[in-house]
């Protein structure tokens, strides 16, 4: 393969604009082990529950950082449901994610988690609803929205810098067009949003020489160094460790605050990331609700939103874990397709 070709798939997302009348492949989505609760590990009584399991959106939330900042909506959804091969993966959406807010989109392996952000992205159309971000329909304002997609890995012997893999952001090789200037703010820019994520020591190094959290730290930068009013991650702490799990969550947190960007941010586990969050969505087999953490993550709150029982379990270590929370039918890839494959699909 050239080495060109190869550095081009090692860095772009891959990620083609799906047809709104390709139905999607059927798949296994992989089953997981249960899960082994810690000792001790008592029912979540201490949250308060959200009456409403639908639809439901607070006037006004308590955030980590303070009062929720004012201001039109970065994003809104109203009524929003997106279908995929027939199925309706989600529906009566509704939420408005301010500017610097945290929200995260949670549930279970299947249920169109990666979905709900191709549609904020303007990949995947809405079947009912609407969504705007930005004031304007999806997709239209690109270069004003970071997107970091689902981690690939760099190979071993790849010989790029973190450094360049940043600049690739700035010149316009990941997401919309490039961002016109001198070399001298391209330089100073890039400098910054390394120094921010905390990437200086080793952005130098070729990037297949960087740890997994390191990588992620300079892919970070990447989705930042164009000053992006939204940031879009999805699943931004896959394969991580615990500790660098808990690094780039703290991270994202803080460039949230700093720097005024909403973050939409995908996520299997909510605990390393709850922390920090405003709100989340979770979403379940063709509904969702949506709320801070504490209406939402309640088993009375799941439980309506799934039809049947779940329990949300507080572990002697301040955990949250949710027993019984079903699996969705698996009529899609838990991953973002190949680059050059056109069928649309449903992630998770």
């Amino acid at each position: 393969m050239h080495p060109l070709t190869r550095l081009r798939e090692a860095v772009r997302p891959g990620v083609p604009a799906p047809r709104a009348d390709a139905a999607a492949p059927a798949r296994p989505t992989p089953t997981e082990p249960a899960a082994t609760l810690p000792e001790h590990a008592v029912p979540e009584h201490a949250v308060p529950e959200c009456a409403p399991a639908e639809r439901a959106v607070p006037e006004a939330v308590d955030r980590p950082g303070g009062a929720r900042p004012a201001g039109p909506a970065v994003v809104s959804l109203r009524d929003a449901a997106v279908r995929v091969g027939g199925r309706t993966l989600w529906s009566h959406v509704e939420l408005d994610i301010a500017p610097g807010e945290f929200v995260a989109v949670l549930g279970p392996n299947g249920v169109g988690k990666s979905t709900l952000v191709k549609a904020i992205l303007g990949l995947v159309p809405t079947a009912a609803g609407s969504i705007s971000v930005l004031g304007r329909p999806p997709g239209h304002l690109a270069q004003q929205v970071g997107y970091l997609p689902q981690r690939r890995s760099f190979d071993a012997g790849l010989r790029i810098r973190g450094v360049d893999i940043v600049r690739m952001g700035w010149d316009g090789d990941r997401w919309g067009l490039g961002r016109p200037g001198s070399a001298r703010a391209a330089r100073e820019r890039i400098a910054r949003v390394v120094e921010m994520v905390g990437a200086s020591a080793y952005a130098h190094r070729p990037i297949g020489q960087c740890s997994g959290g390191e990588q992620q730290r300079l892919l970070i930068a990447q989705a930042l160094v164009r000053r992006p009013r939204l940031l879009v991650l999805d699943e931004p702490l896959d394969s991580l460790d615990l500790p660098n799990q808990a690094a780039v969550a703290a991270l994202i947190g803080r460039i949230c605050r700093e720097e005024e960007v909403s973050v939409v941010m995908v996520a299997h586990d909510a605990n390393p990331i709850l922390a920090h969050l405003d709100r989340v969505v979770y979403l379940a087999e063709g509904g969702a609700v949506a709320g801070t953490p504490a209406e939402v993550i309640t088993s009375a709150t799941l439980t309506r939103l799934y039809r049947t029982p779940i329990e949300v379990l507080r572990t002697s270590d301040g955990r949250l874990v949710v027993v019984g929370q079903p699996e969705a039918p698996a009529v899609h890839t838990d991953r973002h397709p190949p680059a050059g494959e056109g069928a649309a699909r449903a992630d998770r």
